[in-house]
């Protein structure tokens, strides 16, 4: 396996011959890159903040971080078991010059990865991500001498400090969602979720069950929180004892949620409905302001129907969230993320994070009054299919792109979009090949109004790959 080097970090599975894998090896060399990087910036005082989610290599690659880190100079605020977004709140809560936050995301349990902060808590952009992997393969390196080694603190108040800020959001009302008495039935993968949820749910008043709560890495089933991979806690919600299902993968930025009947709300329309509630209350708020909401170009169009029902504008970014944030900032969004499942609420902070959506959610479930399949029903019904073809050593995505664009050139009904892979967008589906920033495979992703038509243009062109393979 490759170790796969991009925009949204630097990962690989554990274990296996040098420069094959994530290994000590190039872990000490990428982490030397990253302090070399942070010092040549506007260094507040070499301080990065370390977060892992809750995998069984965690702790050996938390050790290689930390020492390097310390052999460079730095000091290290250790946060310890740390979700994605608690980690880069740390960041800018505790005045670092950047962070690491160790998580593979979604990916299974023999993965893992480093992510790179700035001391925004934003991840790099594509344009400093870069510089770190050119001085990670200079390997012109000079660590610190003996007086100047950093040393290592640990911080477990971050979760607390997290929890907060999502409770201070000027459109989460905790006493709403408190009189509303909500039970919920919550799948944390058995990672870093099982730690934090349960403290934000007692906040909010809201009853729970877990399910694969303990944090042990383990993965009970594939962590990605699509419908194939969450059969146990949709049997859990026909019981009919709880109000929603909340799922959340391992480093908990990605967020799904599952009506009270049992069936999907749909991975989706979790920032479809978010952002809905958001949109309303803002229009409210400033009548007259054009609002704006950014999500990538592999999800849904629903974002964009719902943001111009409040007469507002919507703009599509590159896959990646570092690109979704930088679009956000450009168009002065006021929500935004990715239709797996990820929020990006601008007054908490610029990142995916699941408990803001959650806060969010529960704040327009208790207003409305409604249950979760009644919401449901109220946004446009798309459907998605979301299609993966694996990589081989001797595929042209490059050729494949190309004749993927001269397929539709000439139709005009077609717009063709190329800032990231391919995107055909018809007037009433679209189709988007690209290859993953994260996994050695192409993504095919299509929409229509049924999910025989969008099959039907996704394969198409998955066709298309496997013939010039």
């Amino acid at each position: 396996m490759t170790l796969i080097k991009s925009i949204s970090g630097i990962r690989g599975t554990i274990g296996g011959r040098t420069g094959d894998t994530l290994n000590p090896l190039d872990i000490v060399k990428f982490t030397t890159a990253y302090a070399i990087f942070i010092s040549k910036g506007d260094s507040k005082g070499k301080k990065i903040v370390v977060g892992r989610d809750g995998r069984i290599s965690g702790p050996m690659v938390r050790d290689v971080v930390c020492g390097t880190l310390v052999g460079m100079g730095f000091d290290v605020l250790d946060i310890g078991y740390a979700s994605t977004p608690t980690t880069e709140l740390a960041v800018r809560m505790s005045g670092a010059d950047g962070g690491i936050i160790i998580t593979a995301s979604h990916n299974p349990r023999q993965w893992n990865a480093l992510k790179l902060l700035n001391s925004e808590g934003e991840f790099l952009t594509a344009a400093d991500g870069a510089e770190v992997l050119r001085l990670a393969e200079q390997e012109d390196f000079c660590y610190a001498e003996v007086d100047q080694l950093g040393h290592v603190t640990v911080d477990n108040s971050f979760d607390d400090r997290h929890i907060q800020s999502v409770l201070d959001l000027q459109l989460v009302d905790a006493e709403a969602i408190r009189q509303a008495r909500f039970t919920v039935c919550v799948d944390s993968i058995n990672s870093v979720g099982g730690i934090i949820l349960p403290k934000l749910l007692e906040r909010l008043g809201v009853g729970y069950k877990f399910l694969n709560g303990d944090v042990t890495g383990d993965f009970a089933h594939n962590p990605e929180p699509l419908e194939k991979n969450l059969t146990g806690i949709m049997d859990e919600m026909k019981s009919k004892r709880y109000d929603l299902g909340i799922v959340v993968d391992p480093d908990v930025d990605r967020l799904a949620f599952i009506c009270e009947d049992g069936k999907m709300f749909g991975e989706e329309y979790t920032l479809v409905s978010v952002a809905d509630y958001v949109l309303s209350e803002m229009k409210n708020i400033s009548p007259e302001k054009i609002l704006t909401t950014v999500s990538n170009l592999s999800s849904t169009r629903a974002l964009r129907d719902v943001t111009e029902k409040y007469g507002g504008t919507y703009s599509a970014a590159a896959v990646g969230e570092v690109n979704v944030t930088t679009k956000m900032k450009e168009v002065g969004a006021v929500i935004g993320g990715e239709g797996n499942g990820g929020v990006i609420y601008p007054e908490s902070h610029y990142g995916r994070d699941a408990l803001v959506g959650i806060a969010l959610f529960l704040t327009a479930l208790a207003k409305k009054g409604c249950r979760v399949s009644e919401l449901r029903k109220e946004f446009p019904d798309y459907q998605i299919a979301k299609n993966r073809i694996d990589l081989t050593p001797e595929t042209d995505v490059d050729a494949i792109l190309v004749k993927v664009k001269e397929m539709y050139a000439s139709d005009p009904t077609a717009q063709v979009n190329d800032i990231d892979g391919v995107k055909i967008d018809f007037p009433d589906r679209w189709v988007h090949l690209r290859k993953s920033n994260t996994e050695p495979i192409i993504r095919v992703y299509s929409e229509a109004a049924t999910m025989e038509a969008a099959d039907e243009i996704g394969k198409k062109l998955m066709q298309v790959v496997y013939d010039m393979q």
